[in-house]
Formats: C-alpha cells, structure tokens, sequence
C-alpha cells in the first residue's frame, strides 16, 4: 500500500493559517491594533495546539500587537470552531516571528560591507617587505 506524501497536521495546518489570516485582519481593524499578518501556523500532532507565528509591520510595535491577538485567542478559536469542519479546534498560542526583522537586518549588513571590500580589489598584491609580487 502506497504511503501518503503529506500529513494531516500540515493540511490543517495550512488551513489555520489561511482562516487565520483573515480573522487576524479583521480583528486588526476591529480592535484598532498594529498591523499585523499570520506568517505560519504549527500544529501538534494531537492537533490540540497551535503555535501561530505572526509578523508586524511595525517591528517596536510587535509586543502590543501579540499581546492583543493572545486576549483575543478564544474569540478568534471559536470563530475559527464556525469557520472550518473540525471536531476539536487546537488551542491558539500566538508568537512573534522575527525571522523577517532578523533577514533585513542582515541584508542592512551586507549592504554596508560591501562598499568597504570592493574598493581593495583593484590593488596590486604586496608581499611581507611591502613590494609587489609581480616586480623583479
């Protein structure tokens, strides 16, 4: 008998997060909140719980916004419970995801070592007594 090649978890998990989406967007604005996008949804094994990973287009804002979206957690549940055809909804638990601040922190990085390296290359190589290794 052929296995399957996806799991439930990830089917449901991947329904969470776009029935989360819009939720999550309309409890923004609802509530008057920092903009906020659900990034990823993990589910347990059991499907009892879900870690739903959210971004923040205001970075400094992020702790406000998750702690908002953490009150809201049984009202988005139970609408969730309407929403989708589950017999137990997993437990939201809400988390701040800083792989987008951390990329464009490295990016920012990168950006400004470039500059500094690229104006060396064109300079002939010394050897230890300061005269190039290409003279007699």
């Amino acid at each position: 008998m052929p296995s399957k090649s996806f799991h439930r978890t990830d089917r449901v998990s991947a329904q969470l997060r776009r029935e989360l989406g819009t939720l999550v967007h309309e409890a923004v604005r609802e509530h008057n909140l920092p903009s906020v996008s659900v990034s990823d949804v993990e589910v347990t094994r059991d499907l009892a719980h879900a870690k739903v990973f959210v971004t923040a287009l205001q970075a400094e804002r992020s702790a406000e916004a998750v702690k908002a979206l953490k009150e809201l957690s049984r009202e988005l549940r139970f609408q969730l419970g309407r929403a989708m055809k589950l017999r137990h909804v997993p437990e939201l638990h809400f988390h701040y995801d800083d792989s987008v601040d951390r990329g464009e922190r490295i990016e920012h990085l990168l950006r400004d070592a470039a500059p500094a390296e690229s104006g060396d290359d064109d300079a002939p190589a010394a050897d230890e007594d300061g005269q190039d290794k290409g003279s007699p």
